[in-house]
Formats: C-alpha cells, structure tokens, sequence
C-alpha cells in the first residue's frame, strides 16, 4: 500500500498536466478568438476563453483584470482584478501596469496609494494613461512623491495627446505657457542646464 500511493499520486499530477503544450501560434488564434466575442459583445465567451490562456499568455492575464475591474462577462470583483494586473505588471506588461497604477490613484478595491502607483507609472512612461498620470504628479508634486515640474507636467501630456488621449490635451491647454528661454548672456559664462527629471 505505501508503493502504490506514491505512484496514484504521480498518475493523478500526470493526468493534470496538458497532453502537449500550444505553439505561440494556437496560443495566438486562442485570444484572438477571445478579442472577437468580445468586440462582438459576449463578454461571458470572452472572459472564459482569456481565463483558460491566463497561465499562457499575459495580455489574455491582463484582458481578464479590466474585466473583473468593469465586470464585464463576470462579476466585478476589484481584489482580484488587482491581483490579476499585478501579475501581468510584474510580468512587465506596460498596460496592466498603468491599468494597475488607474486602479491604485482611484482607490479601486481598496484606499488611494499614489506611492505605490508611482514606479508602475515610471515603469509604463510610454503608455498615454501613464504619461496622463505621471503628468498630473509631477503638476502637483503629488503630495511630495516627485517635484513639482510643470516643464515635465507639460511633456508627459504633450506625449499622452500625441497619443490621443483628449483629457491630457485639454490639460495641456490648461497649464500656463512655458516661460521663453533665457538668452544667454556672452559676459557671464556658459548657461548650465539641469537635467530633466528622470521619468
């Protein structure tokens, strides 16, 4: 009877696993069969279809989070939409990322955490949410999290808008003209120039 439980409990983690592992390419068709029923408004085959590649892909992880957050095709369910964006954001995936760092500044499942928000931001400066973001910290000076910058402020929603993103043009417009440069002055030596904030 020893021998034998070992070896069922073998058989069962075998059975478990997957006959063969999907190519990239069935992975691929997989979610692209989920962004259709999406788009065609079944949210339900969308989710359950994304929730099976969850382990294989990480926009599929990612696409499941946003939809737990809007609960759409499932019930919403902020701690584990959360949870779900932290392992894409982990995984490096620049929209969960931002999508996480949204859920953090609102308070979504939980109290606002600009602080914990701010290196996801950092870490997706190349998405126009983040850029939208980050450009509001650094108007405000967030509380003290980052200077107060209206010269990077107006980068970031520069860039966001480039990306058209309406509410970081509109804040764009918002802000003060930036002051003219300074003609240097040939009697007084070479202008240094700060480094910008790193974002």
């Amino acid at each position: 009877m020893h021998k034998i439980l070992p070896l069922l409990t073998i058989c069962f983690a075998l059975a478990a696993l997957p006959a063969t592992a999907r190519t990239g390419e069935e992975i691929a068709k997989v979610f692209d069969s989920g962004v259709a029923a999406y788009d065609a408004g079944k949210h339900d085959e969308a989710f359950k279809i994304w929730w099976g590649l969850q382990y294989e892909d990480v926009a599929a992880m990612r696409n499941i989070a946003m939809m737990l957050r809007k609960g759409q095709g499932t019930t919403q369910d902020y701690r584990q939409a959360r949870e779900i964006y932290r392992r894409a954001a982990e995984a490096g995936l620049p929209t969960a990322q931002a999508d996480l760092a949204d859920m953090l500044l609102k308070g979504e499942g939980g109290k606002p955490d600009p602080k914990a928000a701010l290196p996801l931001l950092r870490a997706a400066a190349n998405h126009p949410i983040a850029q939208f973001q980050l450009g509001q910290m650094y108007e405000t000076g967030a509380g003290g999290l980052v200077p107060q910058n209206a010269e990077a402020a107006r980068k970031l929603y520069a860039a966001a808008a480039s990306r058209g993103m309406k509410e970081a043009s509109e804040r764009l417009s918002a802000l003060p003209p930036a002051p003219p440069a300074a003609t240097p002055d040939p009697t007084q030596g070479p202008i240094v120039i700060p480094d910008p904030p790193k974002l």
